[in-house]
């Protein structure tokens, strides 16, 4: 046998012992490496918030439309041609204004003509009563009969009756001739114009304008049965027994309306068709932003103000349990926390169960951190 290979097969253990040893040697080096290194890795940052009070009133919302207290369209009483047309559509007009004019020369002919037979039934009627007079005379000294003195006196009573029906066809021609000038029975602004000067019109040709009075103004909105109920209890047991509720008003660009609405009236029945029961609200609208039939948010007061926790929406989480918050101990420990939310106040939602005021619960960098783990905490400022 060859010595040499004698050699080799007799030192091969040796060294496969050597590369095991150093490899364990390597593997150890790795792990205490590995060990140092997670010993040295920092706790998670997060972004933290205090949990604030706040007076807060719990409101509901609805949607309203706009409606005009005041609002008269106008038309015409006796047929005529349009004269003058006296405004400018959408100016403001006060009661009385003159809008139309019609042509009154026919008006003013009948006028006269009326005046003329009123004067012709009251010529009559003197006739009559001279008549009569001398037939009460005649009758004592015998000279006419007793028929001739009655038929006297209801002569005498029939021209009274044709004065009587002379003034009042008079009066008639007076009042056409006063339909017309056509005047604003209110104050307020009025709309486009239906027609013009030259223009045949009468009743039956419908409106010729319309005025609305803006100022103040009416909404009116939809309330679910519930919430009448839950408001007439609030009434019954507060000690201001005012039945009336403030509303804030948001209009169609989202900005909030700076009058504030006072409701004046609920309705006396439920809709059949929509379960709801309509609510009406007076508000101010002394620069006529608010537009008769137009739609606004409606925000109603439910009762007065009350102190209560909030905390910001982005710090609520939810799952099958419900809503929780991830709270930030003494000891900079995460601590699942569940709470019960109430209403929502801008980017904040108010807080009835679950939290006590000055906690730290975590707003920024929830998903790095898990209960229980330790963390390091930064107050957002300005919370």
């Amino acid at each position: 046998m060859d010595m040499r290979n004698c050699r080799q097969e007799r030192f091969m253990p040796e060294r496969n012992w050597l590369a095991l040893n150093a490899g364990i040697c390597v593997l150890a080096i790795v792990l205490s490496s590995t060990a140092a290194a997670a010993q040295a890795t920092p706790p998670p940052a997060v972004s933290v918030a205090k949990v604030g009070s706040r007076v807060v009133t719990e409101t509901s919302d609805f949607i309203g439309r706009v409606t005009a207290i005041d609002k008269v369209d106008i038309v015409a009483r006796v047929p005529g041609f349009i004269e003058e047309r006296k405004f400018v559509e959408g100016q403001n007009v006060k009661t009385g204004d003159l809008l139309f004019r019609i042509e009154q020369a026919t008006y003013k002919a009948a006028v006269e003509q009326q005046r003329a037979n009123l004067a012709k039934a009251k010529a009559t009627e003197a006739n009559a009563k001279l008549q009569l007079e001398r037939a009460k005379e005649l009758v004592r000294n015998q000279n006419i009969s007793q028929a001739t003195l009655d038929q006297r006196a209801a002569d005498e009573a029939a021209a009274q009756a044709n004065v009587m029906e002379a003034e009042a066809l008079l009066n008639q021609a007076q009042i056409n001739l006063g339909y017309t000038e056509i005047r604003s029975p209110i104050a307020g602004r009025i709309g486009l114009g239906s027609f013009t000067e030259g223009n045949l019109v009468q009743p039956s040709s419908g409106k010729l304008a319309t005025i609305v009075r803006q100022d103040p103004i009416y909404v009116i909105f939809q309330v679910s049965e519930r919430d009448v109920l839950e408001y007439r209890r609030r009434v019954a047991e507060s000690t201001d027994k005012n039945p009336h509720v403030t509303v804030h008003l948001k209009l169609a660009n989202g900005r909030a309306y700076q009058h504030v609405a006072t409701s004046n009236f609920i309705d006396v029945q439920v809709d059949p068709n929509t379960d709801t029961v309509a609510v009406r609200a007076e508000v101010a609208n002394p620069d006529n932003i608010l537009i008769p039939s137009g739609i606004v948010g409606v925000t109603v007061e439910r009762g007065a103000p009350k102190s209560v926790l909030v905390i910001p929406q982005a710090a609520v989480q939810l799952d099958q349990a419900g809503s929780y918050v991830l709270v930030v101990d003494q000891a900079s420990k995460v601590e699942q926390r569940r709470i019960t939310t109430g209403i929502e106040q801008g980017r904040d939602i108010v807080v009835a169960d679950g939290l006590r005021e000055g906690e730290l619960i975590i707003v920024e960098g929830i998903q790095k951190v898990r209960p229980g783990q330790v963390v390091a905490s930064t107050i957002v400022p300005g919370r």
